[in-house]
């Protein structure tokens, strides 16, 4: 694998912030599902979620940085090696001791993450992340799924495809959040010597929708209405996160005037039932209002004078 600074494009003194910025940049571009059927982006893809891995990773970072991993984050043994007899046996910059005497075993618990045994004590601890005797949990992927608004209000089943080349179907849950990261274990990569699977990571990131806005639990839906139905009342369709609704304008409604669906919302993730769908009217004039409108309304204002800026404040 390449290095994997190359990969995101980033300088070796980025931030994790502007690592994570980078990589959410190509994973748009490079997304199997905005590309489909292009092996050659996939791979690309498969490459740039692998790099952010190990950069996300701050200890895997510092590992690489300082020469103890390979880009894809397995041991160097060469380096290891090297460091350990280059100065006649032992490491420079207080590091492993491997002169005379040294253990061979001290240099493996070291790349492997095993538990020295001490025959006084008996096996080592099962900590340390599910290492023991050799065993070394697979490392993490991480993932990145685009959905539709309405996908992730209302929860969806979308397939991803894996860093293997399988592919595995993800519940979206309803109300999942822009942002939002969802575990799946022992989807990672294998682990060493017997050991666990890591787990795969999918940051779920929400497109932005032409007519509905999100506010916690409840959905906002601003919607044109003309002069004569503001001012008479009546009914007309709405769109919702289900489908279209009927709802009832009252007599006297303006631009600001809201109206409130029960239900209609987002469900929440802890429970609580779904929140409200808040439907706010603005009024819309014609294009060009006609000579009979304006005659009409030279008259009317004549007699019903009224001064909305004073009332708010503006005068």
């Amino acid at each position: 694998m390449r290095d994997p600074y190359t990969v995101l494009g980033v300088d070796k003194r980025a931030s994790q912030d502007d690592i994570k910025k980078a990589y959410r940049k190509l994973a748009k571009e490079l997304h199997p599902d905005v590309n489909p059927g292009d092996e050659a982006i996939e791979q690309r893809f498969k490459e740039v979620s692998s790099a952010y891995n190990l950069l996300s990773d701050t200890g895997a970072r510092a590992k690489y940085d300082r020469g103890e991993t390979n880009a894809d984050g397995s041991p160097r043994y060469d380096n290891a090696f090297h460091r350990a007899y280059s100065q006649g046996g032992r490491e420079s910059e207080g590091g492993a001791d491997f002169s005379a005497g040294g253990n061979f075993e001290d240099l493996f618990s070291d790349l492997f993450g095993r538990a020295k045994a001490d025959p006084r004590r008996g096996p080592g601890p099962r900590g340390g992340g599910g290492q023991r005797g050799g065993r070394v949990k697979g490392r993490d992927v991480q993932y990145t799924l685009q959905v539709t608004f309405a996908e992730a209000a209302r929860g969806v089943r979308r397939r991803i495809s894996l860093y293997d080349g399988k592919s595995l179907d993800v519940t979206i849950p309803p109300g999942t959040e822009d942002g939002q990261t969802l575990r799946l274990r022992s989807q990672g990569m294998p682990g060493l010597g017997g050991g666990n699977a890591g787990d795969a990571y999918v940051t779920v990131q929400v497109q932005d929708d032409s007519m509905f806005r999100r506010q916690g639990k409840d959905v906002y839906l601003t919607i044109p209405v003309t002069l004569d139905e503001a001012v008479l009342g009546g009914k007309i369709t709405v769109p919702t996160i289900d489908g279209r609704v009927s709802v009832t304008i009252p007599p006297g409604s303006n631009t600001g005037s809201m109206l409130r669906l029960k239900g209609k919302g987002v469900a929440g993730q802890r429970g609580g039932g779904r929140g409200d769908q808040i439907v706010e009217l603005e009024v819309v004039l014609p294009d060009r209002p006609d000579d009979e409108l304006r005659s009409f309304l030279q008259g009317w204002a004549l007699r019903h004078r009224y001064d909305v800026r004073k009332k708010a404040g503006l005068e």
